[in-house]
């Protein structure tokens, strides 16, 4: 019951901070350094989570994977970038499978401290973007048609 609670409470965050990740007029590229630092930091620890939930799970388990390929879709980043994003999701991936082979008590705990680490750094990804859009709205925001 917490796990599902925690997994929910994550891809909530995750979800209500996707579309807002990315301003119509932003991309990655367009971060500043500590956002994207963020970003590769919640990459990893998406992949911490897809591996140790694909211990309890199995291997057929792509909740996480899915996530990840939205977070890259969302965020259109440049080749570089993007390649940065993956390795670190699969750096995750690689460092929680080797400490967490099997499903159990620690697995499940090493899981819920990967959600929390990830929970934070999309709440502070999207707190950064609604106040960048605060500071500067496009014309839509504004109330003026788009011409």
């Amino acid at each position: 019951m917490l796990r599902a609670r925690l997994a929910a409470s994550l891809l909530t965050a995750l979800l209500l901070a996707a579309p807002a990740l990315t301003p119509v007029s932003a991309s990655a590229q367009d971060r500043a350094p500590a956002e994207r630092q963020r970003l590769l930091d919640l990459a990893y620890a998406i992949g911490q989570s897809h591996a140790l939930r694909q211990a309890c799970e199995g291997a057929g388990d792509q909740f996480w994977r899915a996530r990840m390929v939205r977070l890259t879709e969302v965020e259109q980043a440049d080749q570089a970038f993007d390649g940065q994003l993956r390795d670190r999701f699969n750096g995750g991936y690689a460092a929680a499978q080797a400490a967490h082979p099997d499903c159990s008590p620690e697995s499940r705990r090493a899981e819920r401290q990967a959600a929390l680490r990830g929970r934070t750094l999309a709440n502070k990804l999207s707190q950064t973007v609604r106040v960048n859009e605060q500071a500067a709205p496009d014309s839509v925001a504004e109330g003026r048609a788009a011409r």
